[in-house]
């Protein structure tokens, strides 16, 4: 074996103070790289100056320069700090092949201990902040890219507000038929939507303008109810206020956790949840009787229109589906 050499770094004070300070700057650049990352996401609008180089977009374009070139001087930093200030010493060690023993254990330890005395960590200040520095920094642009998995829900608009409005009427949601109060028997239940969200067989639009798209199947998610007919005295006064005839309307969406409802028990006037046996009774304003559920199914009001179909009196007076933090 050669016989070792020192680094100019291991005999002159001042190299290695030039070296400190390289390092340093590394770990600078890449910070000062991890904010234009922040700053270029809000700055460029995507597809915007799309001659910027080679018909690459300002925005791609400098998201990644910023990012690669923090992520780049990390290393490079990393690297200068292992080659000219950290210990310049050949180990060998025999392979166990078995676990260690406890002694050799303890001397790995002491090994650890004393390699982290050698990087220089506790003697070098400057290294050890720059370097959690850049380290620090690099979260941001993981932090901001986040951003892109989706707007911030407006809760008002989106998860309180539903398809349905004063006067909507209620359609069968696979024919898009409307529903008339004779179209129900006693113990029968019907899966329905808001008329505009399912075209009927006959295609007759009547002037009505339908969703399409991403935006339908939205709308559909939290518009959906099942509508359910009842002997008018076995249902509550309260609920039979919302509802024509022994008629009720509620949602089918599960205030468990989201699922959709229509396991329809006749006899108890019962709604069963397929997912985790949340149970709600239709008669008594959709409260909970079982299960995991922890509010009520929220009720529709309904009420016969001028044409002879059921209509909605208004939306939802409270959040369909699943509660969260915010919900008042």
């Amino acid at each position: 074996m050669e016989r070792h050499l020192p680094r100019p770094t291991d005999v002159d004070e001042a190299a290695a103070k030039r070296a400190e300070r390289q390092v340093a700057t590394f770990f600078v650049i890449s910070m000062i790289s991890a904010v234009l990352f922040c700053v270029a996401y809000f700055s460029f609008e995507v597809g915007e100056s799309p001659d910027t180089f080679g018909r690459i977009g300002a925005s791609n374009l400098t998201l990644g320069l910023s990012l690669g070139l923090a992520l780049l001087c990390i290393g490079i930093g990393v690297i200068q700090w292992a080659r000219k200030l950290m210990a310049d010493v050949e180990l060998s060690e025999p392979r166990h092949p078995v676990a260690s023993s406890p002694e050799d254990r303890s001397e790995t330890l002491a090994a650890l201990s004393q390699g982290l005395e050698e990087s220089g960590l506790a003697r070098r200040p400057l290294i050890r902040n720059t370097l959690l520095g850049s380290l620090a920094m690099l979260g941001l642009p993981a932090i901001v890219a986040l951003r892109d998995l989706g707007p911030l829900p407006d809760i008002k608009n989106t998860l309180e507000k539903t398809f349905w409005t004063p006067g909507a009427r209620i359609v069968n949601d696979v024919t898009g038929r409307p529903l008339r109060p004779s179209d129900l028997e006693i113990g029968g239940l019907v899966n329905a939507e808001p008329e505009g969200l399912v075209e009927p067989y006959d295609g007759e639009r009547e002037g009505i303008e339908y969703l399409e798209g991403v935006e339908l199947l939205a709308e559909k998610g939290k518009a959906a109810v099942i509508v359910v007919r009842m002997e008018p005295e076995d249902v509550t006064e309260e609920t039979s206020n919302w509802g024509v005839e022994g008629i009720v309307c509620y949602s089918k969406i599960c205030t468990h956790v989201g699922c959709p409802i229509s396991l329809w028990e006749q006899q108890t006037h019962h709604l069963l949840c397929p997912c985790h046996q949340s149970t709600f009774d239709l008669a008594d304003k959709g409260r909970v009787v079982f299960g995991p559920a922890a509010r009520a199914l929220p009720q529709l009001p309904i009420e016969v229109g001028p044409d002879g179909y059921l209509v909605a009196v208004s939306d939802f007076r409270e959040p369909v589906g699943p509660s969260y933090w915010e919900r008042g």
